[in-house]
């Protein structure tokens, strides 16, 4: 399929701990929907501003979107293993290993809870496993077809 060249697949537990970054991600949305983020955070008040001038409802369809890209990256690349899943998983590390710091950043300059801190040490430590688990992964010779 690559002429024999080297491709990164990602192992079980790789997948394993993208759909559940991504799953937790979804119970992070919903502790911040619930504790008003939009409301709150600057940030989440301008990007749900771009969505509805409602903050509510493009706070919902923003992170609706997010969940929905989340799982499109497992079932299509990822479980697929298309040369882009490392990548997308890597990206997702990042990106929820950073919205994670930042929440619990948030909390401790503030001195008091903020929203989604309860869940932010969750997306922080899941971003952990699968960054540790992407490094472990190898490179594997496709045959040439």
């Amino acid at each position: 399929m690559n002429g024999g060249r080297a491709a990164f697949v990602l192992s079980g537990r790789s997948r394993a701990a993208f759909l559940i970054l991504v799953l937790v991600q979804a119970c992070h949305s919903i502790e911040e929907y619930f504790t008003r983020l939009y409301d709150v955070f600057a940030p989440a008040r301008y990007v749900s501003g771009l969505f509805s001038e409602d903050r509510r409802v493009g706070f919902l369809i923003f992170n609706i979107g997010l969940i929905a890209f989340g799982l499109w990256c497992f079932f299509v690349p990822i479980r697929r293993g298309h040369p882009s899943a490392r990548g997308l998983a890597w990206f997702w590390t990042a990106l929820e290993g950073a919205n994670g710091t930042i929440h619990i950043l948030w909390a401790v300059v503030a001195g008091a809870y903020r929203p989604g801190l309860v869940t932010a040490p969750l997306l922080v430590f899941v971003a952990w496993v699968l960054a540790r688990s992407l490094r472990a992964d190898r490179a594997v010779k496709e045959p040439s077809r």
